[in-house]
């Protein structure tokens, strides 16, 4: 998987339609609940909310400042204005202590307001990446930059559930 815009706009995307493909079956479509119940009526124990992308990030010893000002300039100002137009809910960073030298030490986290947001989401995402953070080639030299200060560890697309 490509990681080169990972902060950009653009970058949400790519993690968010490959991480699609992984979402566990526990979370019902519309298609299953209607061949095992009315579709007026599901039988999980939960009703559906929000999805969530969130990336695992590991920070370089010493460099979880550097990476947090990187993240003020490209991850806060795209995130903000796809809130702005309504392309996204909200969005969130998490910091803590790694538990192991392989574990992460920050989540990086994404609201969506269904599954059907992601759909046609990079043609909304693109612009706003190529007018806050520059062109492909700007983007990618920033990307190049971030390697230098963490790793991605992984990432998760994950629905939020209220249970019944």
């Amino acid at each position: 998987m490509k990681f080169t815009k990972q902060f950009g706009a653009a970058a949400l995307i790519a993690v968010a339609a490959a991480a699609t493909a992984s979402v566990c079956s526990a979370q019902s479509s519309a298609n299953a609940a209607v061949t095992t119940a009315p579709a007026t009526q599901s039988t999980a124990p939960y009703t559906e909310g929000a999805v969530w992308q969130i990336t695992m990030v590991k920070t370089k010893t010493g460099m979880s400042d550097d990476y947090l000002k990187a993240l003020a300039k490209i991850f806060k100002t795209t995130n903000d204005e796809a809130k702005k137009q309504g392309i996204i809910i909200d969005y969130k960073i998490l910091l803590g202590d790694s538990a192991t030298q392989q574990d992460f030490d920050m989540l990086l986290m994404v609201e969506y307001p269904n599954m059907a947001a992601l759909d046609g989401l990079r043609d909304k995402t693109d612009p706003i990446a190529a007018k806050l953070v520059g062109t492909d080639d700007q983007q990618r030299d920033l990307a190049v930059k971030r390697l230098q200060i963490r790793e991605i560890m992984g990432g998760k697309l994950m629905r939020e559930i209220t249970l019944k």
